[in-house]
């Protein structure tokens, strides 16, 4: 009887529990069903996901180069035994030809990622244009899980840099259709804003924390274990992400909205103007990070802690500059291109004080100024790129964010290659002098975007309009069927002068569109 009286009351309590999890299941679907609460889920995803391209670029700093010393000197020693097994000559011009040779391969190396990057990210913004953001997305962190998972089994520098390659093209899909989506599902100014600088956070923080963790996790575990981390991390998102988004549920395609081609935003001068901040202000720390613990070591005969450890308390100044921005922009949109150019002149005299620095302590401050002020541009300058896009162009952001994609992928791409030389021929000083000069220099550029925050939508644009705000690109489809009902509207004699914003307007229909497309907005 007490055997069955147990085995009953276990069956009921399991019943309980199964019942208990259905009920938290169900309220976990309605809740993912939500859109306010769906959006949250999406910005954790893709936040997770530009988290993990940026841990992935970083992490091989500490482990790549003496991995590769490794290899080198147990292929010299093989051949040095086997071609002169009896002599013992002095191989000090050997060791050095080697030493040449291990950089250029390094160099390359990490330079690989973002050229691949550069070459993809057009194609991929038209792609992401074409199909949405999910797909996209989902194969980057396919291609980054790939990429990962090579990068901890391969032994040698072909498969090394073949890793590294895939990731470029991984990152190309998954950092542009994550920052885009975002830019889709936040489109109040000031949400966006403030998501966007949630991203960067996240951005830093991968970038910022990767070399000490693989550092650690090398020193302690081998090659293999950061990389399978960081894989189960890349697996465990896409899972999310399939769950949430289902990228390959029903739905129709034929009627999506045609964003501008990325040709086309590439002319736009305040587009240019914005893609070259992106670009100059991410140069310091594109061409630092290759050069700077060369510099240390010589001049202030660091450690190896301290050279792992240079760039971890910039993250914090980093976070702040994303707030302080933040917070600024609600209070004061108009002013996002003054936010910019601050930045640049912050990053512009950072960088110039940084050959000045004599110890570790005093190197701390010109880097956690160039980190702020790239967090002031950045997170000014992002949340532009799609207003530019939302008032100028179609609300599509695939390409636009491509653009900002290859903005950094030309300072990446030219840091490890180019930095180095510079330093060879003219000296670490010269370097910061000039990317310091070029910042200041190019901070007036942005005065030409005092004036975005009063334009508005042409009037061709706001046909498109629903009644109530946008919600996404799905809502974009939905302006298009509502502009098709309204050929009524249309003709291809009618088209006159050239609105403010550079669009074709119908002067005939202005009244009728005003009316039917309510009030204007900013």
């Amino acid at each position: 009887m007490d055997g069955e009286g147990r085995s009953s009351r276990l069956v009921k309590s399991a019943a309980v529990k199964l019942s208990e999890i259905s009920e938290r299941t169900k309220e976990l679907g309605t809740a993912m069903k939500d859109p306010h609460q769906q959006r949250r889920i999406i910005l954790v995803i893709v936040c997770v996901a530009l988290l993990l391209d940026n841990m992935l670029y970083m992490v091989i700093v500490p482990i790549i180069p003496d991995y590769l010393a490794e290899l080198e000197s147990e292929q010299s020693e093989h051949v040095h035994v086997v071609i002169h097994p009896n002599s013992s000559t002095n191989s000090t011009s050997q060791d050095k030809i080697n030493k040449n040779n291990l950089d250029v391969q390094i160099g390359v190396l990490f330079a690989s990622k973002a050229i691949l990057q550069l070459l993809v990210s057009p194609l991929s913004g038209t792609f992401i244009d074409r199909v949405g953001y999910d797909i996209p997305l989902l194969i980057g962190l396919s291609v980054m899980f790939v990429s990962t998972c090579i990068f901890a089994i391969g032994e040698n520098y072909v498969t090394l840099f073949v890793a590294r390659s895939l990731q470029g093209l991984g990152s190309a899909f998954a950092d542009t259709s994550g920052i885009a989506m975002i830019a889709d599902k936040y489109t109040e100014e000031s949400e966006r804003s403030t998501a966007l600088g949630i991203a960067l956070a996240f951005i830093s923080f991968g970038s910022l924390v990767a070399p000490p963790f693989g550092g650690i996790l090398y020193e302690f575990a081998g090659k293999k274990v950061p990389f399978i981390v960081l894989a189960c991390i890349c697996l465990v998102d896409g899972i999310l992400l399939l769950t949430v988004i289902k990228p390959f549920s029903n739905r129709t395609r034929e009627n999506m909205p045609v964003g501008t081609p990325i040709y086309k935003l590439m002319v736009d001068p305040y587009i240019a103007v914005v893609a070259g901040a992106l670009t100059v202000c991410n140069i310091p720390l594109a061409f630092l990070e290759p050069t700077i613990a060369n510099w240390m070591e010589t001049t202030m005969h660091s450690t190896q802690w301290e050279m792992g450890l240079t760039w971890l308390p910039a993250f914090f100044p980093h976070v702040l500059g994303v707030y302080i921005t933040v917070k600024l922009a609600a209070k004061h949109p108009n002013l996002q291109w003054f936010y910019g150019a601050l930045g640049m002149v912050i990053i512009g005299a950072s960088s110039c004080t940084v050959p000045a620095c004599k110890t570790f302590g005093q190197l701390i401050a010109p880097l956690c100024g160039i980190c702020f002020g790239i967090a002031l541009v950045d997170t000014a300058l992002l949340p532009t790129l799609a207003f530019l896009v939302d008032v100028r162009h179609v609300s599509v952001y695939g390409s636009i964010y491509a653009i900002a994609d290859i903005s950094y992928s030309v300072a990446y791409a030219m840091g490890p290659i180019v930095a180095g030389q510079i330093v060879h021929n003219h000296g670490f000083v010269q370097l910061n002098l000039g990317m310091g000069l070029v910042n200041v220099l190019y901070a007036p550029a942005l005065l030409l975007l005092r004036n975005v925050c009063q334009m508005k939508p042409s009037y061709s644009e706001r046909d498109n309009l629903l009644e109530e705000a946008p919600q996404g690109l799905y809502d974009t489809i939905k302006m298009e069927e509502r502009r098709a009902k309204k050929k009524g509207y249309r003709s291809a004699g009618n088209r006159l002068a050239v609105d403010e914003n550079g669009f074709e307007q119908f002067r005939a229909q202005r009244s009728v569109s005003e009316e039917s497309s309510g009030p204007e907005y900013i």
